[in-house]
């Protein structure tokens, strides 16, 4: 982004966008380019993408005690330091301020938040995997919440538009939990990754080592204004090269190219108006973050996509006679379901054999190891349902290395010029099961810094989650020792919900308006022209990351509702 227009004397448009992260930034891109008049609204600040990525270039010895986090940072973000990498020189600026932004914890929970132009689409993994219908028909196949309103079919035409556009490189493999997508070439595996790869295709049926599926630009396709991946392993200080997409180096400028958008930063939306005689939204009301003066803006839709508890909060905030609960909220499903993928737990090990070879650059990704449980035959587990995947990779040791042998001068020059030993870890990544009673409310005796209401969270893992644990730990044991490793070294670091920066749940899709609060395109059941396409609609969690899931879903329901406002439904 370059710059952006506000013109204060405008207040009605044809849609409002809340959020500028990966769902925010699509559903601009889309309703601009089908000729909507578009306000996007930011709680944040600006930040202009290459020029304000202002760690980017920075060599460990450019930062601060070399990154390391001080103990003032940590006082300030140490909520957000749960994650281990928010608080450094490096990062620190993409994450908030716990001390200015309080919730509170019945249970913990990890709440990782990024306030500014592009959203948690500048910190995000990258990793992008499509669902399949396994993972869409899962909830009504065992009996439990509600099914989804949708299938692989309906959403595979958007996941092919999404990939074509944000670069995703990987692999096919044919896999029936794991769809294919529309790849750049596949991230190289280095030779420890291939070693492992071939050594569990070897002792294990069913199971395939992959590299990671990121959304990286890799190969030679042309995209607008991005470059390749430069290896460098800086991603979440922003990337000047666009190599890796997110909204502030993509979606919003293309947006932007139309003419049709308009975005005001600082605005910290808190009520979405309803008209109850036209049954419609009409607008949104605002809190400028700086000078806490209030504004409301009108439009004829209304796209939340502020992250899963932002935009369910809310509609929780947007009360009238006729929703007193918050505005789609006749379920009582507001608030509820909160999931998120639990991970943490896998194991290490030495890797013998390779010392004569190393790898070029600082790749930003590893190895892939898609779901292998519960897909019927001897994949089923009785103790658990649901499954996981494992991210992980190989590496060589570094200087750290020689701090054992506690050596000096010559000895110890020549030690920390020679590369470690190689060593292999993985980590598991598993399906959070939608539970009713893991939510969360707002609490209006405590309020932030504007009068608005902070969040609660009553949320945690259950039997399911610890049982599946227990295979993810095991499982990763016993494909290390069958690769040969040394000295497997099994881990369980539970953490939280939160942890996995993947919140879902809160106001989910469902066929029926009496146990769910959006319909198949996103919609509230009760306010048509109000969709809401960040992890708030999703409805059960798969074991894969969800952007690109979001991405999809939030490109078809923006042409949705270009539709129906051609048409006059809404």
């Amino acid at each position: 982004m370059s710059k952006f227009y506000y013109n204060q004397e405008e207040s009605s448009y044809d849609a409002i966008v809340v959020g500028t992260g990966i769902s925010g930034g699509w559903a601009a891109k889309e309703l601009c380019e089908n000729g909507l008049k578009t306000l996007v609204l930011e709680r944040g600040r600006m930040v202009k993408h290459i020029e304000d990525y202002e760690t980017a270039n920075l060599d460990p010895w450019d930062l601060p005690n070399a990154g390391q986090p001080t103990r003032e940072d940590i006082k300030k973000q140490e909520k957000q330091n749960r994650t281990g990498y928010t608080t450094g020189a490096a990062s620190k600026m993409w994450f908030v301020n716990d001390l200015e932004h309080p919730y509170n914890e019945i249970k913990r929970f990890d709440w990782m938040r990024g306030y500014h132009v592009g959203g948690r689409s500048l910190q995000w993994g990258r990793h992008s995997y499509r669902w399949s219908d396994i993972d869409f028909t899962a909830n009504r196949r065992e009996g439990i919440a509600v099914d989804w309103p949708v299938r692989y079919k309906d959403i595979a035409p958007w996941y092919s538009k999404v990939e074509k556009y944000i670069g995703v490189c990987g692999e096919p493999l044919g896999l029936k939990q794991l769809p294919d997508s529309e790849f750049l070439p596949m991230m190289p595996l280095n030779c420890g990754e291939q070693h492992f790869r071939e050594k569990v295709a070897e002792h294990f049926d069913g199971r395939v080592v992959t590299a990671g599926r990121v959304a990286h630009i890799t190969g030679t396709k042309e995209f607008d204004g991005r470059s390749k991946c430069q290896y460098r392993n800086r991603c979440i200080r922003g990337c000047p090269f666009g190599a890796y997409f997110s909204s502030l180096s993509s979606t919003l400028p293309a947006a932007e190219k139309t003419g049709n958008m308009t975005l005001r930063p600082d605005s910290i939306v808190h009520e979405v108006m309803y008209d109850p005689d036209t049954k419609k939204a009409t607008g949104v009301k605002v809190i400028d973050r700086l000078t806490k003066e209030t504004f409301e803006f009108k439009a004829k839709v209304i796209f939340l996509c502020a992250s899963a508890i932002a935009s369910t909060s809310i509609l929780m905030q947007s009360k009238s006679d006729r929703f007193p609960n918050g505005m789609g909220n006749d379920s009582d499903q507001l608030g509820r379901n909160i999931m998120d993928h639990h991970l943490g737990v896998g194991a290490s090990g030495k890797l013998e054999g390779f010392e004569d070879k190393y790898y070029k650059g600082r790749k930003p990704n590893g190895i892939y190891l898609p779901r292998f449980r519960n897909l019927g035959g001897d994949s089923d587990r009785t103790d658990y349902k649901r499954g996981f995947g494992y991210q992980g990779g190989a590496g060589r040791g570094d200087w750290q290395d020689s701090i054992a042998e506690l050596s000096h001068g010559k000895d110890l020059k020549e030690a920390i010029l020679k590369p470690g030993g190689w060593r292999f870890g993985m980590t598991g990544f598993g399906e959070v099961l939608p539970y009713e009673d893991n939510r969360f409310t707002l609490d209006y005796d405590k309020k932030d810094a504007w009068g608005l209401p902070t969040v609660t969270f009553d949320a945690e893992f259950k039997e399911n989650e610890w049982n599946m644990r227990k295979d993810m730990k095991q499982s990763a044991v016993d494909m290390l020792e069958a690769a040969g490793m040394k000295d497997v070294e099994p881990y369980d670091n539970p953490g939280a919900l939160g942890l996995g920066i993947h919140e879902m749940g809160t106001a989910r899709m469902g066929r029926n308006r009496k146990t769910s609060v959006l319909d198949g395109n996103n919609a509230l059941h009760d306010v048509q022209n109000v969709y809401v396409t960040d992890g708030s609609f999703m409805t059960s969690a798969s074991c894969v990351n969800p952007s690109l899931t979001y991405m999809a879903f939030t490109a078809r329901a923006a042409n949705h509702a270009a539709e129906q406002l051609k048409k006059g439904i809404i």
